[in-house]
Protein backbone atom coordinates (compact mmCIF):
# COMPACT_ATOMS: atom_id res chain seq x y z
CA UNK A 1 0.00 0.00 0.00
CA UNK A 2 1.21 3.71 -1.12
CA UNK A 3 0.58 5.37 2.29
CA UNK A 4 2.94 2.46 4.64
CA UNK A 5 5.43 3.61 6.56
CA UNK A 6 8.97 1.51 5.14
CA UNK A 7 12.51 1.86 6.02
CA UNK A 8 14.81 3.37 3.66
CA UNK A 9 18.69 3.13 3.74
CA UNK A 10 20.28 6.29 2.34
CA UNK A 11 24.02 6.93 1.74
CA UNK A 12 25.15 10.31 2.59
CA UNK A 13 28.98 11.20 2.31
CA UNK A 14 30.08 7.43 3.08
CA UNK A 15 27.27 7.24 5.76
CA UNK A 16 24.56 5.05 5.69
CA UNK A 17 21.13 6.60 7.40
CA UNK A 18 17.91 4.79 7.62
CA UNK A 19 14.81 6.63 7.08
CA UNK A 20 11.11 5.86 7.52
CA UNK A 21 8.52 7.52 4.69
CA UNK A 22 5.71 5.88 2.92
CA UNK A 23 6.26 3.39 -0.24
CA UNK A 24 4.99 6.67 -2.31
CA UNK A 25 7.77 9.12 -1.14
CA UNK A 26 10.09 6.14 -1.65
CA UNK A 27 11.74 7.27 -5.04
CA UNK A 28 11.53 10.89 -4.05
CA UNK A 29 13.80 10.04 -0.59
CA UNK A 30 16.52 8.74 -2.91
CA UNK A 31 16.52 11.42 -5.45
CA UNK A 32 16.92 14.07 -3.22
CA UNK A 33 19.44 12.51 -0.90
CA UNK A 34 21.30 11.80 -4.10
CA UNK A 35 21.11 15.89 -4.58
CA UNK A 36 22.53 16.30 -0.90
CA UNK A 37 25.39 13.58 -1.50
CA UNK A 38 26.24 15.26 -4.82
CA UNK A 39 26.21 18.60 -2.97
CA UNK A 40 28.08 17.48 -0.35
CA UNK A 41 30.97 16.20 -2.26
CA UNK A 42 30.98 18.95 -4.51
CA UNK A 43 32.08 21.09 -0.97
CA UNK A 44 34.11 18.38 0.71
CA UNK A 45 36.35 18.55 -2.62
CA UNK A 46 36.68 22.03 -2.93
CA UNK A 47 38.53 21.43 0.34
CA UNK A 48 37.41 24.65 2.01
CA UNK A 49 35.17 23.31 4.42
CA UNK A 50 36.55 20.89 6.60
CA UNK A 51 33.90 18.72 9.23
CA UNK A 52 30.59 16.85 8.16
CA UNK A 53 28.91 19.07 10.20
CA UNK A 54 30.11 22.17 8.62
CA UNK A 55 30.16 20.43 5.02
CA UNK A 56 26.27 19.60 5.90
CA UNK A 57 25.90 23.37 7.12
CA UNK A 58 27.22 24.53 4.01
CA UNK A 59 25.10 22.73 1.42
CA UNK A 60 22.00 23.20 3.36
CA UNK A 61 22.80 26.98 3.14
CA UNK A 62 23.58 26.57 -0.53
CA UNK A 63 20.60 24.59 -1.54
CA UNK A 64 18.10 27.49 1.11
CA UNK A 65 19.90 30.07 -1.60
CA UNK A 66 18.85 28.81 -4.52
CA UNK A 67 14.97 27.63 -2.73
CA UNK A 68 14.34 31.19 -2.27
CA UNK A 69 15.94 32.30 -5.45
CA UNK A 70 13.84 29.72 -7.52
CA UNK A 71 10.57 31.41 -5.20
CA UNK A 72 11.32 35.00 -6.55
CA UNK A 73 11.65 33.19 -9.64
CA UNK A 74 8.65 31.95 -9.84
CA UNK A 75 6.85 35.17 -7.99
CA UNK A 76 7.97 37.31 -11.21
CA UNK A 77 6.93 34.69 -13.81
CA UNK A 78 3.35 34.98 -11.85
CA UNK A 79 3.34 38.53 -11.55
CA UNK A 80 3.65 38.62 -15.64
CA UNK A 81 1.29 36.38 -16.16
CA UNK A 82 -0.85 38.33 -13.72
CA UNK A 83 0.03 41.07 -16.17
CA UNK A 84 -0.95 39.11 -19.33
CA UNK A 85 -3.75 38.03 -18.63
CA UNK A 86 -4.92 41.83 -17.87
CA UNK A 87 -3.58 43.03 -20.90
CA UNK A 88 -6.29 39.85 -22.44
CA UNK A 89 -8.96 41.03 -20.80
CA UNK A 90 -8.51 44.80 -21.33
CA UNK A 91 -8.17 43.04 -25.72
CA UNK A 92 -10.84 41.41 -25.54
CA UNK A 93 -13.20 44.35 -23.60
CA UNK A 94 -11.48 46.91 -26.27
CA UNK A 95 -12.46 44.45 -29.44
CA UNK A 96 -16.16 43.60 -27.96
CA UNK A 97 -16.52 47.58 -27.42
CA UNK A 98 -16.04 47.80 -31.27
CA UNK A 99 -17.72 44.50 -32.03
CA UNK A 100 -14.96 43.24 -33.44
CA UNK A 101 -14.94 40.30 -31.28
Amino acid sequence: MAGEAVQVTIKILDREYQIACREDERDDLLAAAGIVNDRMKEIRGRGNVIGTDRIAVMTALNMAHELLELRETKEACERVRDQVASLEERVGAALDEHGEA
